[in-house]
Parts: structure tokens; sequence; C-alpha cells
């Protein structure tokens, strides 16, 4: 069967430098989500959600925004800004498990709001023609909050529904839930798109055959440690490429060269690299001794030391 790869929204690390740079070297992804716009009650769009957004910066690819709120009037707000910019979707975060977010009533501390959730629904689909879809977790809570909010989205012409298969209060620990996210396929007319530890072939092959009707398949954290993976799945392959460290060295070095020209002093640059290699380590055999080094490097020049080091000597 045929599938489509998504690449899930990650805030702070998904913005359209990455998307660019990650699609150049390796492909393989059909749709990016961008990190989502948010608000906080002021109808103002930040430079760097407009940034991220502008179709000049996203040339040659897909690109969903997206928007985290509790607010209709926001809702509406952000569906025209980004309708102005062509855009005819606009995706709607009820998945983010961070507590800043879940204890203002967003992300994914608003699934056990049902009431909610149908009034913001009501209202857009009424008052604006942007294309509705969602992305969830099973609840903040329980697995089964979900399932209280599911009967209302049928009555909307949602496009589809991406779960992550945790709930919020989990973060990004423990197991996600199949069986749960089984029950959300058996309680919805909606599309479901699944999302939740694809970090390998292996794992995206056995999640296939737990979930055959299941045809979109959305990777977060695992595109970031391992960006060749995409591109794997879509090969069938278990085997890296031959030049795999070439790529990857290449692939760091433009987004590094790129950082460095947008952020601004080395404390905020050096800070963005060692966040991105927290994920980066995964993909070499000795993750701690590369994210070791990484972490020593408390000025530029030995920050590229390190990196040209770890390229040099480390395996993937």
């Amino acid at each position: 069967m045929s599938f489509t790869l998504l690449s899930s929204p990650l805030q702070g690390f998904t913005d359209f430098r990455f998307r660019n740079t990650i699609n150049k070297y390796f492909g393989g992804i059909d749709t990016y989500y961008s990190p989502y716009i948010r608000l906080n009650g002021k109808l103002v769009i930040k430079p760097s959600y407009e940034r991220d957004l502008l179709p000049e910066n996203n040339i040659g690819l897909e690109v969903i925004p997206q928007i985290i709120t509790n607010d209709a009037d926001e809702f509406l707000f952000v569906a025209k800004y980004v309708k102005d910019l062509g855009y005819k979707e606009l995706n709607w975060n009820l998945g983010c498990p961070y507590p800043m977010v879940t204890k203002s009533g967003m992300g994914s501390g608003l699934i056990c709001n049902p009431e909610k959730i149908n009034h913001i629904l009501d209202k857009v689909h009424s008052e604006s023609e942007i294309i509705v879809s969602m992305k969830m977790r099973l609840g903040y809570d329980t697995t089964e909050e979900i399932l209280d909010v599911l009967p209302i989205l049928d009555t909307y012409p949602i496009k589809n529904i991406a779960i992550h298969a945790r709930i919020g209060k989990q973060l990004y620990k423990g197991g996600v839930h199949l069986d749960a996210f089984q029950q959300c396929i058996d309680n919805t007319k909606h599309k479901l798109y699944y999302n939740g530890d694809i970090k390998s072939v292996a794992k995206f092959r056995e999640m296939q055959e737990r979930f055959p009707t299941i045809d979109h398949w959305m990777i977060g954290r695992g595109l970031i440690s391992d960006p060749f993976l995409p591109s794997m799945i879509r090969q069938n392959t278990l085997e890296y490429p031959k030049n795999k460290m070439e790529l990857f060295s290449a692939f760091h070095d433009t987004l590094y060269g790129i950082y460095s020209e947008s952020l601004s002093g080395s404390t905020h640059l050096l800070l963005k690299m060692y966040h991105l290699w927290e994920y980066f380590a995964v993909t070499f055999s000795n993750p701690h001794k590369v994210l070791k080094k990484i972490k020593k490097a408390q000025s530029i020049r030995n920050y590229e030391l390190a990196v040209t080091e770890i390229f040099k000597n480390e395996k993937i």
C-alpha cells in the first residue's frame, strides 16, 4: 500500500531553515507541518512566525501551518492570515504536552473540554472557509479523553486527525498506547494519521502491520535524530547510504551556517546546536561520547573542532 510521510512540528526545531536543509540533503518527507503559532490574546503575528510561513522561505515544500489556541477569535485571525499567504489549511494543535501550555487550557490540556472544542470548531466553520485538520494526543490524564471528543469532530468536515499515541502528562516518556489508538480508529469516521515513536525502519514496518488501514505516518523526533529515516523507509531498506557521513556532515555544516547568520551571539548559536545534537547524537554508534564532546565546547572555535573530530572519528 502506498503511504505518505509527514514531518511533525517540533517547537524550536522544525522551522523553515531546518525544513529546507533536511529536504535538500535527505528528502523523503511529503508534507511538513510548521511549529505552532501562539498569539497569547494579542491578535498580532510575530515576525518569527511570519518568516517561517512566507512562501519564498518554503519554495518546493508542501507546508501546513499550525495554531495552538483555546480561543475562536484567535483561530479566525490566524486562519485569515495564513489564507492571505496562500495556505488553504490550518492545523489545530491539541497535542502539545508541556505544562506551560496545558495549564493554560491549550494543547493536550484542552482535550478534556469537548464543549469548548465544539464551540471553537462551530465558529471557525461558520465564519471561515479554511480547511481544518487536527493534531492531538489521546488525552492529557487518560487515553479515554479523546473518545469524548471524536463524536464532536465527526460533526465537522475535519480533513484529518493526526494522533500522537500518548497522553499529555507522559510528555515523551513511556511507551505509546497502541490499543487506545485502535479505539480511535474504531470510533471515528475521520481519516487518522499515526504519530509516535517511529524511529526506525523496523518500527515503521511494525506499525504498518499493526494498523493496515493507516496510510499517513507522522515522524517527529525520529526525523531529527535520524534524517536518513524517511528515505530509508521509502526505499524499504535497513542500509544507510555509503556516503552517509559525508551527507550528514554537509547537512550539519549547511544548517550551522544558516543559524550562524540568523541567530545573534555565540551563546544563542551554541545552545541551538547543542539542542540539535541531543537528537543528532543518537544517530552515532556512541551517542553519549558524541554529546559529551559537544557539551564541553564552550566557544565557537571549540564547537567547530569538536564537530570536525566527531565526523572524522565517530561512526553512524
